[in-house]
């Protein structure tokens, strides 16, 4: 996936937004700042999540992690694969490495996520 097409949460998520589907996942920074990820915890099908609260959890060599829904809605499909191959999210986080697709309950929400500078921006300024 192209990281233009995305839009990022502070909680280093990103959604790809097909209609009313969100397919979610962890950033490039993320992913890094965690290390090596040994294993997730997939979010429950049919499950609701709110923006801004976690959905999941993520296993490094370094730390736990939770990872937060960008948008409200519910579940409607996981990366199975993930299961057994956790390291995907290393090799490519927004990519083959995403965790979920949620049908969104309000496209509104998305407004309120950052594009790629935006996110860029905030990162710098998070690290200083």
């Amino acid at each position: 996936m192209n990281p233009e097409d995305l839009k990022y949460h502070k909680e280093h998520t990103w959604v790809k937004v097909s209609g009313k589907k969100a397919t979610i996942g962890i950033t490039d920074y993320a992913q890094e700042s965690l290390g090596d990820i040994v294993y997730i915890d997939l979010p429950e099908i049919e499950a609701t999540v709110e923006a801004g609260t976690e959905m999941s959890e993520i296993e490094s060599t370094k730390a736990t992690s939770s990872v937060i829904a960008p948008v409200s809605g519910t579940i409607i499909e996981t990366n199975e694969k993930l299961a057994d191959a956790p390291e995907v999210i290393n090799e490519e986080p927004t990519g083959k490495g995403w965790i979920a697709v949620i049908e969104m309950d309000d496209a509104a929400e998305l407004d309120e996520l950052m594009d790629l500078d935006d996110y860029e921006r905030y990162i710098e300024e998070e690290s200083k």
